[in-house]
């Protein structure tokens, strides 16, 4: 009896990996896409929270496919410095302009 299921388990074994695998010249299962980022940052504006929001990576064997983080980390380290640059610029810009407020201010106290 234990002769016999042990055979019995074989066969089915045999015969599911055969059937997954493709044993015969036609492939039971089709090939899958991989995934894919496939609601990329937009390139015509900057990126904006929303964007952020709504960006979902797509998953590989062992995590997030570094080559899409890696895009999507450069971009918006790019937009980070850029912001960073025209901030820096408007308070360099409104500088002078806040010293002579508070120089005519105090002129008339």
């Amino acid at each position: 009896m234990f002769a016999f299921l042990l055979i019995a388990l074989v066969v089915v074994v045999a015969g599911v990996t055969l059937g997954v695998a493709g044993g015969g010249s036609e492939a039971v299962l089709p090939e899958a896409e991989p995934d894919r980022l496939s609601d990329a940052l937009p390139e015509n504006r900057p990126v904006v929270r929303a964007d952020i929001d709504e960006l979902r990576l797509p998953v590989a064997p062992r995590g997030y496919r570094m080559a899409d983080v890696d895009d999507v980390l450069e971009r918006l380290a790019a937009e980070l410095a850029e912001r960073d640059a025209r901030i820096a610029e408007l308070t360099a810009a409104a500088a002078p302009a806040d010293a002579s407020v508070d120089l005519t201010k105090g002129a008339e106290q």
